[in-house]
């Protein structure tokens, strides 16, 4: 398999982004990793990968975060759009890992869900 393959959108201080990063690596399969706090999705990026994970930007939040509260995003009167600024803008925001592979895209909560990509 290729480098370019699979991607994850990693956090190496998150002990989930980790566990799934070792799935990939123990079989065999070398990902491209985006450490995605130091590189950020635009918001073109945060919606292909929402519609290949067919979720919305509200179920990709990290609803624990401050500036989920700082942001007033419990609001339910934001759009979509609004939402995927908030996560461009604060990429702590997202939830992690995302693991992509082609058009599919699956979150790593539990690490166990990336075993549908390889």
């Amino acid at each position: 398999m290729s480098k370019s393959a699979l991607t994850i959108w990693h956090n190496p201080r998150c002990s989930k982004s980790r566990q799934t990063l070792q799935i990939i690596e123990d079989s065999g399969v070398e990902p491209t990793v985006v450490k995605y706090l130091e590189t950020p999705p635009n918001a073109a990026e945060l919606k292909a990968a929402l519609a290949k994970l067919g979720i919305s930007a509200r179920d990709l939040l990290r609803k624990g975060e401050e500036e989920y509260k700082t942001l007033n995003l419990a609001n339910a009167d934001l759009s979509e759009d609004a939402l995927i600024d908030a996560m461009a803008a604060h990429p702590k925001l997202i939830e992690r890992p995302i693991v992509i592979k082609g058009d599919r895209a699956v979150l790593g909560r539990p690490p166990e869900n990336v075993n549908e990509l390889l």
